[in-house]
């Protein structure tokens, strides 16, 4: 009680000395006294000079800079909290304003109108107005928010309220007009027309809204997928410079000319990525347009014109915009790719050898010649070697390059198809000695790794069984849930577990080699897009048993492969030489397809059955 009253008996201490008023915004100069800011700057309006305070006439030079006091607001804060003294009320000027559209009265043409009958066709203040809301005889006259175009309102030939809306003729009629005219015609009332009105035009700018933002994230989509395609196109470039700087000397012009593919490709990808955010963009602005003249319609929902007004979405709307998934992943850059880690690891192997031998690796005729004539020579250890490929596994495009370029005069009729077969027959001397080109399982077995099928990666034709070792095609789908990682075009499925370094062996028995495939695939192959199926993307890497047909497909490239109709099928993956060798399993393994490709990240084993009734099982290895 005692701090109040002390505090209630600052009052004079708190009064402006030239409104004699409580402080309003305080402001102090150098003297030490306060004032309000207005009533100092309205004391110091019409002076020219010779500024001073209005207190002890302390003259100023030049108008002093006048800061707040925030103690003697903090004060006054307190002292109206005690005091009961409401806050001032800091209206701008352009509030108290008069609205130069406002409705008066029309009994007293004084006060602003509160209602407009629309039986009576007149607006009236609060007070005029009781008599519609109190007498019962107005009970039956509709009351409405004022309104500025009352006179509009009336049907100009007949003088009565335009209460209807015609739909065939897509106008505002009166009564007497439904009976005469408009006798027959679809009508609607005009406040159900302008409920409607509304209706229709706030969906259509949700759906503005809507497109708006998914072109929006598309955009921002592509602009961070810019950001990744220059990182990819940078890793890609660092990855060939290591290769190819072990054999720049010999193929300087073809390492420039790899860069150049890449560089196609990144521009070939930024190109579609600039043309498609343009497109979005431009289709942005259109919808923003439409949205514009939806929210002016919406604002004058009360006039006329509202009633009449009709807006069309553009045909943007109907375009759903997406994302490309864009990489550096042609097929020109993946045969430069592959063409440089086989050529490194074939110099490396052939200059391990003694000079003497080499020359059976360069020319395999001269072997046969050899060997033929009756001399035992040993068979090189370079071809008894089952992780170095030959170049009959070389991707197609490098093989078919290379015979090309031996031929002088192509046959017109001769198809790339032919050309591929003539230089697998022309390498074929090469795997002359397969039969001896074998390996001990229980070498491969050193690298023996366990291995279960990831049932949330299983299409839902696929039923897995034997603690997810087993994995059988049928008709009848399994109850999987639908989620990103599963496979929903084809009846594949990958392993739980991937690798990126060092070696990996595991066996795969068949029960049908006609129609399945088996291979590799990174974690972020396509699950759902009609690539996503092995072998046709620059993602996986896959052999495929097409009824007899054995085909090694990558990137949507196929090299046929003589078929040896396995029934148990080996891989060993070497992660660190970037190869996959595929062997037929018997009392022996015997190689029968390598991939040579420097895997970028982890990679895992990959399935596709595509017969009914048909299965893989992952094999528990022993010696």
């Amino acid at each position: 009680m005692a701090e109040n009253m002390s505090l209630l008996g600052l009052e004079d201490e708190l009064t402006c000395s030239i409104c004699l008023c409580l402080f309003e915004n305080p402001v102090s100069l150098i003297c030490g006294h306060s004032f309000c800011a207005s009533c100092l700057e309205a004391t110091w309006k019409d002076r020219t000079s010779s500024l001073s305070c209005p207190q002890c006439r302390m003259a100023f030079s030049s108008k002093p800079e006048l800061k707040k006091n925030t103690v003697l607001s903090a004060v006054l804060d307190a002292y109206r909290i005690k005091a009961g003294v409401p806050e001032p009320v800091k209206e701008p000027f352009e509030v108290k304003k008069k609205d130069p559209d406002e409705i008066k009265c029309d009994s007293c043409m004084e006060a602003k109108a509160v209602k407009t009958c629309l039986t009576c066709m007149a607006s009236y203040c609060e007070d005029h107005v009781r008599p519609h809301r109190e007498n019962a005889i107005f009970r039956a006259h509709q009351l409405s928010d004022p309104l500025p175009d009352l006179m509009e309102r009336l049907c100009s030939d007949h003088g009565k309220l335009m209460e209807f809306y015609c739909i065939q003729h897509q106008s505002c009629i009166c009564s007497n007009c439904l009976q005469g005219v408009h006798k027959g015609c679809e009508f609607i009332t005009a406040d159900d027309r302008r409920f409607k009105q509304k209706t229709d035009l706030t969906d259509k700018l949700n759906i503005l809204e809507d497109k708006t933002d998914k072109n929006q994230q598309v955009i921002t989509q592509m602009k961070e997928q810019q950001t990744k395609l220059k990182e990819l196109a940078t890793t890609r470039k660092r990855i060939l410079e290591v290769e190819y700087r072990q054999i720049r000397e010999a193929i300087d012009r073809d390492e420039k000319e790899a860069m150049f593919a890449i560089d196609k490709e990144q521009e070939k990808g930024q190109s579609k990525l600039v043309s498609l955010m343009k497109k979005f963009n431009e289709n942005i602005e259109k919808m923003n347009r439409t949205k514009s003249e939806i929210n002016i319609l919406l604002d004058q929902s009360q006039s006329l014109t509202f009633l009449k007004a009709s807006v069309d979405l553009p045909s943007v709307v109907n375009f759903e915009p997406y994302n490309p998934r864009m990489t550096v992943e042609g097929k020109e850059v993946i045969a430069y790719h592959s063409a440089a880690v086989a050529l490194k690891e074939w110099i490396t192997k052939l200059m391990e050898q003694p000079a003497e031998n080499r020359i059976f690796v360069l020319k395999p005729e001269f072997e046969k010649s050899v060997l033929g004539s009756g001399n035992q020579f040993p068979i090189p250890a370079l071809l008894q070697n089952p992780h170095l490929p030959h170049p009959r596994e070389y991707p197609r495009d490098l093989v078919v390059s290379q015979e090309m370029s031996r031929m002088n005069s192509p046959s017109p009729a001769c198809t790339p198809k032919t050309k591929a077969l003539g230089a697998k027959q022309k390498t074929q001397p090469l795997s002359s000695p397969a039969a001896q080109n074998f390996v001990k399982r229980s070498e491969l077995l050193k690298y023996g790794t366990i291995l279960n099928f990831d049932v949330r990666t299983a299409h839902k034709r696929i039923s897995l069984s034997e603690n997810n070792t087993k994995a059988t095609v049928s008709d009848d789908p399994a109850h999987y849930p639908d989620i990103p990682l599963r496979f929903s075009v084809c009846s594949q499925v990958l392993c739980t577990k991937g690798f990126s370094q060092g070696r990996h062996y595991w066996e795969i028995k068949m029960s049908s080699n006609n129609f399945c495939g088996l291979g590799l695939a990174y974690g972020r192959i396509d699950r759902k897009g009609p690539a996503s199926r092995l072998g046709r993307n620059a993602e996986s890497w896959c052999v495929e048993w097409f009824n007899v047909k054995l085909s090694a497909w990558h990137n949507s490239i196929e090299t046929v492969l003589a078929n040896p109709n396995p029934s148990r099928v080996g891989v060993l993956l070497d992660c660190d030489q970037g190869s996959a060798t595929l062997y037929n399993v018997q009392d022996r393994a015997i190689p029968f397809h390598t991939f040579v490709f420097p895997f970028t990240e982890a990679v895992y084993p990959a399935f596709w059955i595509f017969s009914n009734g048909s299965s893989v099982s992952l094999c528990k290895l022993s010696n």
